[in-house]
């Protein structure tokens, strides 16, 4: 298990950007072991808003046109394909990579800065630009036809910004519709990816620290699966170590004939834990037995590690609990499943220079650092470092994973740089500079808080579990929803069953969402309040939204099923194009937070879906227009983004409220 530590604070730096485009930051995750936020806005930086005189238009609609592969990467990789032409028509000498942003000002919907960067490099060498927007100017002039594009204009020192084509926005909407979601899956650069998460020890009852590292490391597996990724989901489980020993012997001497009485034996594995270790700490006799117990452990004999598979199913069922209300599926390699690899790892890096005696113990000396990573303790066994070393190794060269992903708190951040750095040295993975796969990210994140500013406890000061917090969000879910039901006289219209279910599914997505929509780096106030709010950015108000828009659609009578297939999508009312810009967005922004490893980047898109949406709701009616039918596929679209949204981020949608 990865111990859990204090948060550290983090400072974002936000890079400096050409006055209102929504530019995708991308920072380096933190490399920081039980393995086990505030919202990170999209860093904006606004579109170049006077012409200096220099700007001019391009209209593309009535050039000849190649049809685009509609549904073929991102919006944003597909106009960098058409970008990346034009920077070798007009800069062939020059290896530049494009640079594509959203653009949120009304000059265009993206926006490609090359230009300013590229004058930085070539003035001065003959070049037979004057200056940057010369260099836009021909950028915009180079760009193949293409039926995405409608207009190009170039504005100020050569930004150019580009205006997607209704028809083609609208063709993409309604082929999702026909086609599936799945057609909207982002192109990630790598094909098979470890995420290494939740992570409890074993003999300890899960608790709201395992929360974050759970929600957080689905949530990226979902995404990364969503984009066509194979993702190994690992339990990384504390099953290996001194206190099994501790857990063994006092089973023993308590529940001398514990093979007959079993599971019964053990009872409740967290006060059997608790009495275990009491005795360790107070009673030195038994903390000699129970280190020799480790021993005979290690040493393969029957009976103790027949106790030790007991103790391990016992925990293992338990957390299957846990993990299946939340719907999260995790495969187990824990600690012991790596303890054979060891020492010929250790070998490995021993014949490579890399290990070297120090104070009795071997440790590897890492540049940077003052402490160094020690990989086999004093007394000669081995430690965090050396399993998880071994363990790189085994998804590396057995696995075949080209990133690995480990989802901690911020705490361990600097066990992971150490960690990270012996890989480099020992040439398993890349230098950090040169940007190649394999790689591997440590997810930090901050912690838990009560109302108190501190670590969320029970008034008692026990940690909270889990099982008991995902209780009380669905009976507090349950109840509101009663009360409303009442109130508005539609109580009879449910079933027992409907009500379970619905207030399963909205108060464990309350509890979810209210920690993915916070920036992972920093601490949160735990609120059941705040968290089961039909207001404000909530998992309530946006399942009360997609419940809205379902209504809106039964309510036509319409088959929408059929409606796809023989009606078509028009984005003539401007809010009609703002919702159908921003559908077609959802694939650049799985990319973004699959990228930056930042789940919050989606919560943000589907709120702000959400209330976009409702602007067009608002303005554009709907139920018997002559846009019905558009309108009617525009609310599908909507509906069905906001489902793989929410699937993304582990939440059970509900279609009515």
């Amino acid at each position: 298990m990865r111990a859990l530590a204090a948060a550290s604070a983090v400072t974002a730096v936000v890079a400096a950007h050409p006055p209102a485009c929504i530019r995708l930051v991308t920072p380096r995750a933190s490399l920081g072991h039980c393995r086990a936020s505030s919202s990170a806005r999209l860093q904006r930086s606004a579109c170049y808003a006077t012409t200096m005189g220099d700007e001019t238009s391009t209209s593309v609609a009535a050039q000849s046109q190649e049809p685009a592969a509609v549904g073929a990467g991102s919006v944003k990789q597909q106009l960098s394909k058409l970008v990346i032409s034009s920077l070798r028509t007009t800069v062939p000498e020059v290896d530049v990579e494009p640079m594509v942003e959203v653009c949120t000002a009304k000059f265009g919907d993206y926006q490609c800065n090359n230009a300013m960067g590229l004058w930085s490099r070539i003035k001065g060498s003959g070049t037979s630009f004057k200056n940057p927007n010369a260099i836009g100017q021909a950028i915009a002039k180079n760009l193949p036809p293409s039926d995405v594009i409608e207009s190009t204009s170039v504005a100020g020192p050569g930004f150019v910004n580009i205006v997607l084509s209704n028809s083609w926005v609208a063709k993409r909407i309604q082929d999702m519709l026909v086609n599936g979601i799945k057609t909207w899956a982002p192109i990630l650069p790598v094909k098979r990816a470890v995420l290494d998460f939740s992570s409890p020890n074993i003999a300890k009852e899960m608790h709201v620290g395992h929360l974050r590292s759970t929600i957080i490391g689905d949530t990226l597996a979902r995404m990364f699966e969503f984009s066509n990724v194979e993702v190994l989901r690992r339990n990384h489980v504390g099953d290996w170590g001194t206190q099994f020993g501790m857990l063994i012997q006092y089973l023993f001497e308590k529940f001398p004939n514990w093979e007959e009485i079993g599971t019964q034996a053990i009872g409740d594995l967290q006060t059997f834990y608790k009495a275990s270790k009491n005795r360790f700490d107070g009673d030195p006799e038994f903390k000699d037995r129970a280190q020799q117990a480790v021993v005979r452990l290690q040493g393969g004999e029957e009976r103790y590690r027949a106790a030790w598979n007991k103790i391990c199913e016992i925990s293992r069922n338990e957390f299957d609990l846990v993990y299946k209300r939340l719907t999260v599926l995790l495969e187990e390699k824990g600690e012991s499943f790596y303890n054979p690899y060891i020492p010929k790892v250790l070998e490995e890096l021993d014949n490579k220079g890399l290990i070297k005696e120090s104070e009795g113990a071997r440790v590897i000396f890492i540049e940077g650092h003052q402490i160094p990573l020690i990989v086999v303790k004093r007394d000669g066994g081995f430690n965090y470092a050396s399993t998880d070393l071994a363990a790189l190794w085994y998804r590396l060269n057995v696995e075949k994973a080209e990133w690995i992903i480990y989802v901690t708190d911020v705490g361990q951040q600097q066990h992971f740089d150490m960690f990270f750095s012996a890989a480099r040295m020992a040439g398993w993975l890349p230098d950090q500079k040169e940007k190649k796969f394999p790689k591997t990210n440590h997810v930090g994140f901050g912690l838990v808080l009560g109302s108190d500013g501190k670590r969320f406890r029970t008034r008692s000061t026990e940690v909270v579990r889990l099982g008991e917090l995902l209780d009380e969000a669905k009976s507090r879910s349950k109840s509101e929803l009663l009360q409303r039901l009442t109130e508005n006289g539609k109580i009879v219209d449910w079933t027992e069953e409907e009500l379970e279910a619905t207030s399963e599914a909205v108060g464990y997505g309350a509890v979810k969402y209210a920690d993915l929509k916070n920036n992972r780096l920093t601490n949160y106030t735990f609120s059941f309040e705040q968290m089961l709010s039909d207001k404000g950015n909530t998992a309530v108000y946006l399942q009360y939204a997609h419940a809205r828009i379902c209504s809106i659609i039964r309510k036509s009578n319409k088959d929408v099923e059929e409606l796809k297939m023989s009606g078509a999508i028009s984005l003539d009312h401007p809010d009609e194009r703002v919702l159908g810009l921003y559908l077609i967005r959802f694939a650049e922004v799985v990319e973004e937070a699959c990228t930056n490893l930042l789940p919050n980047v989606l919560c943000e898109y589907l709120y702000n879906l959400s209330e976009m949406f409702t602007k067009f709701y608002t303005n554009c009616q709907v139920v018997g227009s002559p846009e019905e039918t558009s309108r009617l596929l525009l609310c599908q679209a909507t509906a069905v983004v906001m489902r793989q949204c929410f699937e993304l981020l582990g939440i059970t949608p509900v279609y009515k409220l």
